[in-house]
This record gives C-alpha cells, sequence and structure tokens, in this order.
C-alpha cells in the first residue's frame, strides 16, 4: 500500500478548513498535515511540511488565492487544488487558477448539500499521483487556419474531458478556425462553472463557444459545452443534428457524462465523426469512444505524457476504442485533417 496522500489545507475560515480537514480525514489514504489561514502562513508551512497537495481556497486576506498560486506555480510547482465558491465571480476566478496549473477544482458546498465536496479525496490522491511536471512551460499557441484556409467537410466531432481538461480544451480549441466542424463538448465541471468556462473559451478562440441547450442545432463555427449539474448531453435529429438535454441518472458517476455524449453521436453520425478523450480520472467515455470507433468515427486519444492525469485516455487505449494517441498539441491540428472537406468534394 503506498503512502497517504500528505495535504495542506489553506482557507481562511477555520470552520471550512475543519470540513476539508473532516472530509479528507475520512479516507484512510489521506493525511492532512496541516492548515493555513491565509498565504503568508501556507509559504511557510509549505517549507516547513513539504506537502504533496495543497487545497487553496480563492479569496483570502494579505494576498488571494490566485496571486499565491501564480508564485507556487513559479517557486515550487506542486499539485493544488482550488476551493470555490459556486458564484459566477468564484468560476471566473477558479477557471483562471485552472489556466495557470491549477490540478483541479470544487466548489465549496451549500446549506444542507448531502455530500459536501464530493469527491475531493479521490482528486487529492489523483494530485498525489500524477507525474505531471508542473514547471511546465506553456506551449506557444500557433495561429488557427483562416476561413479561406479550411473547407470544412460533413463530420461532427465530440470531445470528452475531465481533470486537466480546461488548459486541454483550450490548446485544442484554440486550433479551431472560425469556420470550425459543428463540436459538442462534456467536460466534467461543477454546474455554475460551465457557463463561465464556454464565455471564457468563446473569447479565447476563434469559433463560437456556447453553453449547449436543448434544441440548439448544430452548426458549422458552433462548439456546444454540455451545461453541469442535472442533465446528460446528446444530439439527435438525422439530417438536421440538434443538442439534447437528458433527464437520466448519472452514468460513471458523471451528469453530464461523456459516455451518454460519445454513445448518441456514434447512434446519429457513425463515420461522420470524430471522437476525442482528453485528460481525466476514471472511465467515463471509454465505451463511448470504443462504441464511435465501431460505428465507423475516426478516434483520437491524448497521450499519457501529456494528461494531467492519463486516466479516462489510458482505459479508452486499452478497450481499444483509440485509433491514434497523440500528444496535447497535435490533437487539435489532427481534428482539422480529419474533418476537412476533401478536394473533390465534401465527405
Amino acid at each position: 500500500m503506498s503512502a497517504p496522500a500528505r495535504v495542506l489545507v489553506v482557507d481562511d475560515s477555520p470552520t471550512m478548513r475543519g470540513l476539508i480537514t473532516a472530509v479528507l480525514s475520512s479516507d484512510p489514504e489521506v493525511n492532512v498535515i496541516g492548515q493555513a489561514g491565509d498565504a503568508l502562513e501556507a509559504r511557510e508551512a509549505i517549507k516547513r511540511l513539504n506537502p504533496d497537495v495543497v487545497t487553496l481556497d480563492i479569496e483570502m486576506p494579505n494576498m488571494n488565492g490566485l496571486d499565491f498560486l501564480e508564485k507556487i506555480m513559479t517557486l515550487r510547482p506542486m499539485p493544488v487544488i482550488m476551493v470555490s465558491t459556486m458564484t459566477h465571480r468564484g468560476a471566473e476566478a477558479t477557471l483562471a487558477a485552472l489556466e495557470i496549473g491549477a490540478f483541479d477544482c470544487v466548489g465549496k458546498p451549500g446549506p444542507g448539500e448531502p455530500r459536501p465536496f464530493g469527491d475531493l479525496a479521490e482528486k487529492v490522491k489523483a494530485a498525489a499521483r500524477t507525474q505531471r511536471q508542473f514547471s511546465q512551460p506553456a506551449a506557444a499557441v500557433t495561429p488557427p487556419p483562416s476561413v479561406a484556409e479550411f473547407r470544412v467537410g460533413r463530420k461532427i466531432v465530440a470531445i470528452g474531458s475531465s481533470t486537466g481538461g480546461v488548459e486541454a480544451l483550450i490548446a485544442v480549441l484554440q486550433k479551431f478556425p472560425a469556420n470550425c466542424p459543428p463540436t459538442v463538448i462534456t467536460q466534467h465541471m461543477p454546474p455554475t462553472f460551465t457557463k463561465s468556462f464556454a464565455e471564457r473559451l468563446n473569447r479565447l478562440c476563434a469559433p463560437v463557444v456556447q453553453e449547449a441547450t436543448d434544441g440548439a442545432r448544430l452548426e458549422i463555427g458552433k462548439i456546444y459545452l454540455a451545461p453541469g449539474g442535472e442533465r446528460h448531453l446528446q444530439v439527435s435529429g438525422g439530417s438536421a443534428p440538434c443538442c439534447r438535454l437528458v433527464d437520466r441518472a448519472p452514468v460513471n458517476g458523471h451528469r453530464p457524462s461523456v459516455d451518454v455524449l460519445f454513445d448518441s453521436v456514434a447512434e446519429l453520425a457513425g463515420r461522420n465523426a470524430v471522437g476525442v478523450i482528453l485528460t481525466g480520472m476514471g472511465r467515463d467515455g471509454a465505451a463511448g469512444l470504443l462504441k464511435m470507433r465501431h460505428a465507423g468515427a475516426r478516434t483520437l486519444g491524448q497521450n499519457e505524457k501529456t494528461c494531467v492525469v492519463y486516466g479516462m485516455p489510458r482505459v479508452a487505449q486499452e478497450l481499444g476504442a483509440v485509433e491514434q494517441q497523440l500528444p496535447l498539441a497535435a490533437i487539435g491540428e489532427e481534428i482539422l485533417k480529419l474533418t476537412a472537406a476533401r478536394k473533390e468534394g465534401t465527405e
């Protein structure tokens, strides 16, 4: 048995520190080795205790969590899990933290929430196990092809991601031109975060990115992100495909689930689709990607070296669902190659 993950809990609220500590301490594979009430205390605790993982509040006195995270990633890169309020402001700050290099995020619980902090312990353990180098410099973003340079075909793109997906999706979608193929995405994320994430992607990318709504037509130049929380994203509609938000129980512990999305794309589009599975814990999406490949779709998986967590892509690879496994920097360009119209006509 491996040693328990050693965690430092940083939050300005003693009550919240106590709650996080209690949740983590209930898992025998996690050991809370210290607490800190602000960035100054946290800095000294990190030097003294050398934790495997830090949980970090965003709004704190003396120095906010984002500024402290930047210092951590510059001076002592390590896995950090952000703990944020479930508000629009909190979501924006957390997304910025994930871009800076935070491992993952969890939302602070509301009154009467039955499972406060959800899978925080699992995220802490995954963070402690990861071999990712947090000091990796950000890769330079090459400009996407222009509308004139890219002739879009008739394929639909479906992407699934989880832990590490914020950085990964930005890297992939920034390669897309304004006339990209219709693209549907399920990213595991707290409910209030997906709208902010879609808005952030829309600012950073050439195509239109929006949170998916029930009945929205799939159109060239548009990317649809599954809303977090209560429903799954599917596609349907035959010759006029559209988004469907479906009330169903969680699948693989997730709602929305990548498997549910991939299953629907396999049934609707068959060989006229490209499936992509990116970094994430667990196995969600692996079986659905295999179904897509069996239906004739082209399938891609992120390789281990560039994943924050090589979980979902690993299972997909082991199942035989992945046709090509690629580094993150190559996935966006490969999607465009697979979805471009052939010179003699569209696919």
